[in-house]
């Protein structure tokens, strides 16, 4: 009997794709013994996009945010995603920025790397997949799922080849990340993909966006997938991942094993249950299947973004039209994959294309740099037209001699006036704006403490301490009996 093993991705990609990346480190810590004992593979807690996160809306050290969970799930390896040389934001970074990057991943408790690149231009990978071995860190390195004239299996099977080659990484993902993976096509590349692997255990990585996720997962495992990336069920499904609790119990009925501790799940989705009626946060809910997604495969949260920039200027009802037009852009821009950062710097060409009526009479720096290769190669040629007509722009004309400086991190260090500040503070200094490191800085320790979810009475007990309006409470259900009574100058729980 086969034992299919599980990666959870609650902790970054869940609260990414259903609370905007809302989830603070108090939120995890309190269930971090139980995802620790769950049975997974490895947990995977950060993304680059979570660090902003961390410094812009809640002041947390996302170092500091590492170093807290590695602690709390010693025998879980943490995981983490680099996106390409972007790490950040649309920019490309200097690759002593990126080398740095991971090397303090693992100083502060990563374990395992997700390195990927949409395009599969496997020369951007080369030095992260190497600094990252030389770090002891496990690699798993994605092929990016889109649907194309280009992007067939055999294109796939190409890709495999080259990277194994190129890469050596420990293991091998399909990353469904719009959601466009459907059950037949699962029946064909998988088996494309595991042909060229080896031994290298085969990994799918695949969204709920238009509701066939947990079939392709199924699927996915019939056909000779190790491992698949699940979230707790209240984060789960939606634009989030299939939910652990449905995949393992369908995966055992149909004869395969799991490690996965059920009553540990179970606490931990009751705990994020209660954040998220505590907090005022969404529960995931299967998303009914919508054929457009296939046309436009524009991810769901860019497509909320599309309607806001659109409804600033009073013009929300062309939506559609911005949609289609990226249809267009993407196929004159040799098909790039709609995932960050090109789903945004297509979609703003689109809505620059619309508003404007006129096409590619403006451009986006990123624009200028994408169709001039700056990100690397394309799936296809870009048109040449379009090419031609980008280029006559300002963007276009900069970037067509443009060379990525590469500063060393001694040349950063310096750069920053400040000599004696640690790579992890340099790295936010460098990457991030400087009112939010400073005041990430100035505030102090990660608070941890939250309330237990799972356990509704531990919470009320810490709920009713936390408050200076009484003197004291008592709770009665029963022959339960619980009273809480204030002791001079602090706050104390007596039975």
């Amino acid at each position: 009997m086969k034992t299919i093993k599980f990666i959870d991705t609650t902790l970054r990609d869940g609260h990414q794709s259903l609370w905007a990346t809302r989830m603070r480190t108090a939120h995890m810590v309190p269930v971090a013994h139980l995802l620790d004992k769950a049975g997974f593979q490895s947990v995977e807690l950060m993304g680059t996009v979570h660090f902003d996160a961390c410094l812009r809306y809640f002041r947390e050290d996302p170092w500091e945010r590492i170093r807290i969970l590695s602690t709390a799930l010693p025998r879980t390896p943490l995981g983490a995603l680099i996106r390409s040389k972007s790490l950040t934001s649309f920019n490309i970074v200097p690759d002593s920025v990126i080398s740095l990057w991971i090397e303090r991943c693992a100083a502060n408790g990563i374990k395992r790397l997700m390195i990927f690149d949409a395009l599969h231009d496997w020369n951007n990978l080369a030095k992260s997949v190497l600094t990252a071995k030389k770090a002891g860190i496990e690699v798993s390195v994605p092929l990016v799922y889109s649907l194309s004239p280009v992007h067939t299996d055999e294109f796939y099977a190409q890709k495999t080849q080259e990277m194994i080659q190129k890469l050596d990484p420990h293991t091998v993902m399909i990353k469904d990340s719009i959601g466009l993976l459907t059950p037949e096509r699962t029946k064909t590349l998988v088996p494309t993909i595991k042909k060229h692997i080896g031994d290298r255990p085969l990994e799918m990585h695949s969204h709920c966006t238009t509701g066939l996720a947990p079939l392709c997962c199924i699927e996915s495992v019939e056909c000779g997938v190790d491992t698949l990336y699940t979230c707790m069920l209240p984060l789960a499904n939606g634009p989030s991942h299939p939910s652990i609790e449905k995949m393992n119990m369908n995966l055992k009925r149909l004869g395969y094993d799991t490690d996965i501790d059920d009553a540990a799940v179970t606490a931990i989705s009751d705990h994020f249950r209660y954040v998220a009626e505590r907090e005022g946060l969404p529960l995931g809910v299967p998303a009914e299947y919508d054929a457009f997604q296939y046309i436009h495969q524009v991810p769901g949260g860019m497509i909320t973004n599309l309607t806001f920039m659109l409804s600033q200027r009073g013009m929300e009802d062309r939506l559609e039209e911005v949609l289609d037009e990226i249809s267009v852009i993407r196929e004159e821009w040799g098909y790039p994959v709609m995932i960050t950062p090109f789903s945004q710097i297509v979609g703003t060409q689109a809505v620059l294309n619309v508003l404007s009526g006129e096409r590619y009479g403006t451009t986006t720096e990123e624009g200028a740099r994408y169709v001039l290769g700056h990100y690397g190669k394309p799936p296809a040629p870009v048109n040449q037209n379009v090419l031609d007509k980008l280029c006559e722009t300002p963007e276009g004309q900069r970037y067509l001699t443009y060379e990525q400086p590469q500063p060393s991190i001694q040349d950063l260090r310096k750069e920053s006036g400040r000599s004696k500040i640690s790579d992890d503070e340099l790295l936010l200094r460098v990457l991030f704006p400087e009112e939010h490191v400073e005041k990430t800085l100035q505030a102090g320790p990660i608070e941890t403490r939250y309330p237990r979810g799972d356990k509704p009475v531990m919470a009320l007990i810490q709920e009713l301490t936390a408050r200076d309006d009484f003197t004291y409470c008592n709770v009665q259900k029963n022959n339960f009996s619980l009273t809480v009574k204030k002791g001079t100058g602090s706050r104390k729980a007596q039975d």
